[in-house]
């Protein structure tokens, strides 16, 4: 094989394999630079990230950390109580309400995430760029300029820093400059229709100082109460026409040199990052004849490997690309449970990459101490909620408080501590985390609810966004937002309970699910609450949560089809005006598990092309002037890139009401489709092939053993790998196997 690119002299070449072949078409590439930070090449490691484009003439890279935060309290939530709240709501003086828990995050600039700083070089040393491209396979960015200088940087995948090297330069003066941002005076820069918030300085912190020597540059930055940060630049000449350099980020801690020598055989941890990389790609991969839904698909299994990673933060709404235009970031870059952390983790479990999604219950595990205090000083009970828009060391934030301080913000939480006992079915997770978290949720939930007559209700019920922060966005009966929530807890306690050797709690359990009403549903499909029909479009689609994600409806039921096609049928009657791009990747997966292929695809069609930066970011609003929605500003979020992957996977695999189905919603159009090592519930890894428009062949690897329940793309099958009389098929079309630990079964189509 010929080599690729190499990368940083003869010291970093690599052979290029064959699955970077297939990841090559995915690549971002342009002939210039991007004038948008949100249109940037973005890197990351979880914790470190940044944003490479051109501002001014210069080249900039944009640094970020994922950790940089002021936690200034500016929410006094000892003001606040939910009896309180209801009481405020029935004497229907919610003006009150407004003042305590939503004023303070529109007013007060903190809590926040910050920016850290930017690295520019002189692009008139430079030329024009001839080339940008940022290689997925290994996460590097090369730009190739027409005077034959190479530029190329990285993040280190398991190191805490960032590489960068110019290569053939004519002018070996092109050195780095720190960028700090305007922490400390009062600039103003132009606003971009980014959703941004006030201007940095906003913050009031104390002028950062900057130290350079001939061969790095240190910036120390204070924050708030005694906090700092500091940014560590150092670059070496390597021979004649090279330029080596490494940067990092420290947080309340100085920063740490590295060595760069130009005699070191790697000074840069280059076969380590790769490693990291190539191991992320070889967990799965799917291939579908759409180049559009399949190029931004691989774009987002980039993106999730440069923002979760093990001992950093979980995902917030920009991860490590906090806005760099002077500004606080869009929704000041917080945590959004109301939709955007839980959306944000969708595809980690289908996709084999349980690291990745551990990220979010390690960060909500981290936070439960917290979460105990606020559950019982706001709610007044004991157990355990989760506060809807809320900190990195999660403290509530507030704002609209029918969803930044919702009561169910907590079993929506839960379902990613289900997802990861489901998908990986580890007995020590299951004990040690899943059954003691959703235990205390449900047990708040229990105590929070009230029982009349033998039905359980909420006092005060919502979903997210619908009437957006008025008295009317409370409901007095159960929402199906709030009602799916709470079913699907009690019905995962029930679960796991058992799974944990607990009978009498399990029973406990399913007595409490047997009280919550059934839905509220008519000929519309899911109401929003009783006698609360759809009745224009609306931008999250909370609803209808029964189907997806949490699973309880199933529409090989005859009468959950009736409600599934209902709901759907209202949803496309009131249009697609008031939605965001999350609207179009969430929709989706509705359709998929409607067994609606064709529509699926084009909810996925309309994200890629007109919800989306030229890099991939999802910017929320319509980017082709208002073409499907009333919305066409541009603030970056990344909920809607990770649920636009999940989309994509639930057209080819589903897990679903106790059962797994292979190719559940593939469009009749896609001739030839494949996948391989998808997971499952019950920790099955799945691989399948479609071949001229016929299903032909499905493996499964079981993980960790157990029954197999499958829905097979094959009216007759062949089975192979187990005996011909341990296979079974029911009258649901559903095959029956148990397989041991590490056992593999192959199942092909009859007819062949």
């Amino acid at each position: 094989m010929k080599n690729k690119i190499i990368l940083f002299g003869l010291l970093f070449s690599i052979a290029t394999s064959s699955y970077a072949q297939l990841l090559k078409p995915y690549n971002l590439s342009f002939t210039k630079l991007a004038n948008k930070w949100d249109e940037a090449m973005p890197l990351g490691n979880g914790m470190l990230g940044a944003l490479v484009w051109e501002k001014n003439q210069k080249l900039r890279v944009s640094l970020d950390r994922a950790d940089l935060w002021d936690e200034r309290k500016a929410l006094d939530i000892a003001k606040l109580t939910f009896k309180w709240v209801e009481e405020q709501v029935i004497n229907k003086n919610y003006a009150a309400v407004q003042k305590i828990g939503d004023a303070p995050y529109d007013t007060s600039p903190y809590p926040t995430k910050l920016p850290a700083a930017a690295l520019e070089f002189d692009l008139s040393k430079l030329g024009k760029v001839r080339s940008n491209v940022l290689d997925i396979e290994t996460a590097l960015n090369t730009i190739k300029f027409e005077s034959g200088a190479v530029f190329n940087c990285y993040i280190h995948a398991v190191a805490p820093r960032g590489y960068f090297r110019f290569e053939h330069l004519k002018d070996l003066s092109i050195l780095p400059e720190l960028i700090v941002h305007n922490y400390a005076n009062n600039l103003v820069e132009k606003g971009d229709n980014s959703h941004a918030g006030v201007g940095l300085q906003k913050l009031g912190y104390a002028k950062g100082t900057v130290t350079q020597t001939a061969n790095t540059i240190r910036y120390h930055q204070p924050t708030a109460e005694g906090h700092y940060y500091e940014v560590l630049v150092q670059w070496q000449k390597m021979a004649k026409d090279h330029i080596i350099g490494s940067w990092t980020i420290s947080n309340d801690q100085p920063a740490s040199p590295v060595t760069i020598s130009a005699s070191a055989k790697e000074p840069t941890g280059w076969p380590a990052h790769t490693g990291w990389w190539k191991d992320f790609w070889s967990k799965s991969n799917l291939n579908v004849p759409d180049s559009l839904i399949q190029k931004q698909y691989y774009l987002e299994m980039y993106k999730l490997g440069s923002v979760a990673r093990k001992g950093a933060p979980a995902i917030t709404l920009q991860a490590v690309w906090t806005a760099d235009n002077g500004s606080l970031p869009p929704w000041k870059g917080d945590f959004h449970n109301d939709l955007n952390t839980q959306l944000s983790y969708w595809p980690t479990y289908t996709a084999n990459r349980l690291d990745e999604a551990a990220t979010f219950t390690d960060w909500l595990w981290k936070i439960r101490a917290r979460n105990l205090v606020y559950t019982k000083q706001y709610f007044g009970v004991a157990g355990l909620n989760v506060p809807g828009v809320v900190t990195l060391n999660g403290d509530p934030m507030g704002g609209w408080i029918q969803y930044s301080l919702s009561p169910t913000v907590g079993a929506w939480a839960a379902q990613h501590f289900y997802w990861q006992w489901k998908y990986s079915m580890d007995d020590a997770f299951l004990k040690n985390r899943a059954y003691p978290y959703i235990h205390e949720v449900a047990t708040y939930l229990e105590n929070i609810t009230r029982l009349k007559d033998g039905i359980r209700k909420l006092p005060l019920s919502s979903s997210p966004e619908y009437n957006d922060n008025s008295i009317n966005a409370w409901f007095f009966n159960w929402t199906n937002f709030d009602l799916s929530l709470s079913r699907f807890l009690f019905k995962a306690a029930a679960e796991v309970s058992l799974a944990n050797g607990k009978p009498t709690e399990h029973k406990h359990w399913l007595a409490i699910l047997a009280q919550l009403p059934d839905y509220e549903v008519n000929q519309t499909g899911f109401t929003i609450a009783p006698g609360v029909d759809l009745t224009s479009s609306h931008r999250h689609m909370s609803q209808y949560m029964a189907i997806y994600p949490l699973d309880l409806l199933d529409v090989n039921q005859p009468k959950d089809k009736v409600i599934i096609e209902n709901s759907l049928q209202q949803l496309e009657k009131m249009g697609t005006r008031a939605w965001c791009g999350y609207s179009f990747s969430w929709m989706a997966s509705l359709y998929a598990r409607a067994y609606q292929a064709d529509s699926a695809v084009k909810q996925l069609q309309i994200f890629a092309s007109n919800f989306c930066s030229p890099n991939s970011f999802h910017l929320n609003g319509d980017q082709k002037g208002g073409q499907y929605s009333g919305f066409t500003y541009r603030p970056f979020t990344l909920e809607g890139n990770f649920a636009f992957a999940q989309g994509v996977q639930e057209l080819l695999l589903q897990s679903r009401n106790g059962y797994i189905q292979v190719f559940p919603a593939v469009p009749a159009a896609w001739k030839d489709v494949s996948f391989n090592h998808l997971r499952t519930e019950g920790a099955f890894l799945v691989s399948a092939t479609k071949e001229n428009g016929l299903p032909t062949q499905v493996k499964v690897v079981a993980e960790k053993g157990g029954w197999l329940r499958i829905k097979l793309p094959f009216k007759t099958l062949v089975a192979r790998g187990v005996p011909a009389e341990h296979v079974s098929t029911n009258d649901e079309g559903i095959t029956v196997v148990k397989l041991r630990q590490k056992q593999e079964v192959t199942f092909e189509n009859g007819y062949e």
